[in-house]
């Protein structure tokens, strides 16, 4: 934050001078990039935004990065953008188990997850193979079953652009567009989508009333789920064992891609431990699980009742499983639900 603070002075001092000569100075004088921080809802219990010094936002950089998601021509085929897996009214997701969306129409080997609130995560994909959003971007856009971009095509593409052009100057104040600027306005998009202002949130802030199911579930949410599923986030960001398998199958092609977060770390306890998702707009999200392989709610809750598989990388708090009779299992629906942000869903400013 203190970068944003350091150029909106250093753009004041170098204006002052200009503005005090001319008394109507012209409508298209490059006034530099807009940069702002987003406001945060007390519900989120975020302190803070993590701006980068290194990349922080403006509004013409997420304008930029939100042209580019939903841009097909950057892909091989100029078929496929970021948007054919993270649709806006599916929080993001794309409501399939495994993706056969991409270019070579073949089926991907885990779940496209919803994007939100990804501001706070330190680790990305299921495993945490991403450090940062910057990075991440150029996993689906490179890889070969989802947009097999030429990255050197691309940029002649951008620079051939007199539309892109003009955005990256207005985003970066340069001319030469880069590989690097391109991860960079796609993750100031991605950075910016924020939901917080579900009924949950509401009902935080006393702006909305619980009816006594669903204050049941939040209970029933406390008691069982709140330790990997934090409230305010509802993801503690870490990753963990549930229960899904007894071994994991390592093709050498795959490059490890079922063994969870051990892929990474390769310590023993991370075998077969994913990414803990957020249980924020969950309803919206199905299938689910890091290969989709449950339909839908209720099938998660079987697995938890009667599915886990004890294995020796098993997160403890499972080992017992989650007891629920038919109206405690209602009653944590209906709190999840609550967890459904439509004004996130449908905030025109994430459309195209």
């Amino acid at each position: 934050m203190n970068i944003i603070k350091n150029i909106n002075h250093l753009l004041f001092i170098a204006l002052v001078p200009l503005s005090s000569c001319l008394d109507n100075p012209s409508p298209n004088e490059r006034q530099g990039p807009e940069f702002f921080t987003p406001v945060l809802a007390s519900s989120l219990q975020q302190e803070t935004f993590p701006q980068l010094e290194r990349n922080p936002m403006s509004k013409e950089g997420i304008l930029l990065g939100k042209t580019l998601f939903y841009e097909p021509t950057l892909s091989q085929n100029g078929e496929v953008s970021c948007a054919t897996c993270h649709a806006p009214d599916l929080a993001f997701s794309d409501g399939l188990a495994l993706s056969d969306q991409g270019v070579s129409g073949k089926k991907l080997h885990r779940n496209s997850p919803p994007l939100f609130n990804l501001a706070w995560h330190k680790g990305l994909f299921w495993d945490g193979g991403a450090a940062n959003l910057e990075s991440l971007v150029f996993g689906p856009l490179t890889h070969p079953d989802e947009m097999a971009a030429d990255l050197k095509e691309i940029i002649h593409y951008l620079n051939g652009s007199a539309q892109y052009t003009e955005m990256f100057e207005a985003a970066f104040e340069t001319d030469s567009i880069t590989s690097s600027l391109i991860g960079r306005a796609l993750a100031q998009f991605v950075r910016s989508l924020i939901s917080q202002d579900s009924k949950y949130d509401q009902w935080k802030r006393k702006e909305a009333i619980f009816d006594s199911s669903e204050i049941r579930g939040y209970q029933l949410y406390q008691k069982h789920c709140s330790s990997c599923h934090t409230e305010g986030l509802f993801t503690d960001l870490e990753y963990h064992n549930n229960g899904l398998d007894i071994s994991y199958p390592n093709p050498t092609e795959l490059e490890g891609i079922y063994l969870g977060r051990y892929r990474i770390s390769f310590d023993e306890k991370d075998k077969g431990a994913f990414k803990t998702p957020s249980l924020r707009n969950i309803a919206l999200t199905a299938p689910y699980m890091h290969d989709g392989r449950f339909v839908d709610l209720e099938e998660v809750l079987n697995h938890y009742e009667h599915g886990i598989k004890v294995n020796e990388s098993l997160a403890p708090e499972l080992k017992m499983g989650i007891q629920l009779n038919a109206d405690e299992r209602a009653d944590l629906l209906a709190f999840l639900e609550t967890l459904t942000d439509y004004k996130f869903i449908n905030n025109k400013a994430y459309q195209k």
